[in-house]
């Protein structure tokens, strides 16, 4: 599988996005802030966390998230809604999780990621992440099962 580089500035929000959940793969808080927009006050909510406002605070928010190690994150069913130099994803997120942790095998995690275009290339603003409600879990389930 190709990985997305982030050496280079990312050309298309898609491209932002997919080296976001890669970084997030690897554990790499240097590559998922390389992504952030540090020009204005970006926005960061983790599942049943504070808001974190700049950069500094979105950085120690995943370097505490990472701690524990890779985050196994999958993302699904990504809405999207692009306008000139913005785009809006609404994506599930599966996080598979350890057995061991209630015989859970994932959990499904409902998040917001917008970017906005800067000087050419795509950085995000926003994820802001929350568990997905029983209901919706089945509902995105039922759906997954009739799309595969």
């Amino acid at each position: 599988m190709h990985h997305p580089s982030v050496d280079h500035a990312p050309a298309s929000a898609e491209a932002a996005e997919a080296a976001f959940y890669d970084a997030l793969q690897r554990a790499d808080v240097d590559a998922v802030m390389r992504l952030w927009a540090d020009d204005d006050e970006p926005v960061c909510v983790h599942p049943g966390g504070p808001r974190a406002v700049g950069v500094a605070a979105i950085r120690a928010g995943f370097e505490q998230l990472f701690a524990g190690g890779p985050l196994h994150v999958t993302p699904e069913r990504v809405l999207r809604t692009v306008s000139l130099g913005c785009a809006v994803h609404n994506v599930v997120e599966r996080v598979h999780l350890d057995p061991g942790e209630d015989g859970a095998r994932y959990a499904l995690v409902l998040a917001t990621n917008v970017y906005m275009k800067v000087a050419g290339s795509w950085r995000m603003v926003l994820h802001h992440a929350s568990p997905a409600t029983a209901h919706e879990a089945v509902e995105v389930l039922a759906l997954h099962e009739r799309l595969h």
